[in-house]
């Protein structure tokens, strides 16, 4: 049996999350397909401190508000994973088929870590991939940045803004970041280089406490006592069931034309998992309610 809906919307971050919404309000037959859990990644988010109008509210807590706002308005969510959409808008998941006047893919992208044990255990403890989220609670304490792109060199100017002290630690002896930023941070006297190195252990009790970074030279190791560890290593866009069908870049991102468009008609992208200069929870809920406006548009 194959069931039709106005819009699937594909992922249940707050880009999916803020279409749906607009779309239940403007009283269309929607489906949400996520394959884990509602929230993307700002469920780990400990603190959200940079939302309009919302001083203070935990990750969780944000993702559980939107979730809950939208099934009162009488959203269908179903946790299936999505293997397969064709030109013609139908979806097939690990459970059913499904058909659809238009589909927003909001899947998001994921933080690509450094794959240390003890990385899952301190994230919101003192380990962030996000300097501009999480930056702010780290003023006048000693940070470590782990890059070499342009993100890594943006956040470690970013933190040296608010932190006493930021190291920035690199596998190479260069930057693949932009030489203007690096050329900003060696003015800056609270920002302390570590090239050829890697970070291989994080230690602390219920928070970071502390790193060890070995040199990949001569595998001599030193601890280096921080209160954060921003993570800019980039990210993995979960986006390649969709590549035969729709246009991607070099990295796998959905490129998106006049913001949320795709290469495919009736089809669009909302959030993390489009190419894109910010990749923000404002972004993220913008692009939502864009992409559900103009998937309601072209239905009629």
């Amino acid at each position: 049996m194959i069931f039709i809906y106005d819009i699937i919307i594909i992922g249940a971050g707050p880009a999916g999350l803020t279409a749906a919404l607009y779309a239940l309000r403007a009283n269309k037959n929607i489906l949400i397909l996520e394959a884990k859990t509602y929230g993307g990644q700002i469920v780990a988010a400990h603190k959200i401190q940079n939302y309009p109008a919302i001083e203070d509210i935990s990750g969780i807590d944000f993702a559980n508000n939107l979730y809950n706002q939208v099934k009162k308005l009488g959203a269908d969510i179903k946790y299936e994973t999505v293997l397969h959409i064709d030109e013609q808008r139908k979806v097939t998941t690990d459970k059913n088929t499904y058909e659809a006047k238009t589909i927003i893919i909001a899947t998001g992208a994921k933080n690509r870590k450094l794959g240390l044990p003890e990385e899952q255990r301190y994230i919101g403890k003192g380990v962030s991939y996000c300097a501009s989220c999480d930056g702010g609670f780290y003023k006048d304490k000693i940070v470590a940045v782990i890059g070499g792109g342009n993100t890594a060199l943006e956040d470690a100017l970013y933190l040296s803004s608010i932190a006493k002290q930021v190291y920035l630690i690199h596998r190479r002896d260069s930057f693949r970041g932009e030489e203007t930023y690096y050329n900003e941070l060696k003015k800056l006297n609270n920002v302390k280089f570590i090239l050829n190195s890697n970070c291989v252990k994080i230690n602390g009790s219920d928070n970071v406490e502390n790193i060890i970074v070995k040199d990949i030279n001569n595998g001599k190791e030193q601890q280096i006592a921080i209160d954060g560890l921003f993570i800019a290593v980039g990210q993995i866009p979960s986006n390649e069931i969709f590549a035969n069908v729709i246009d991607v870049d070099d990295k796998g991102y959905i490129i998106a034309h006049d913001d949320v468009y795709t290469s495919k008609e009736k089809i669009f992208v909302a959030g993390d998992a489009r190419v894109k200069k910010l990749r923000q929870l404002t972004t993220a809920v913008a692009d939502g309610s864009l992409a559900a406006t103009v998937a309601i548009s072209e239905m009629r």
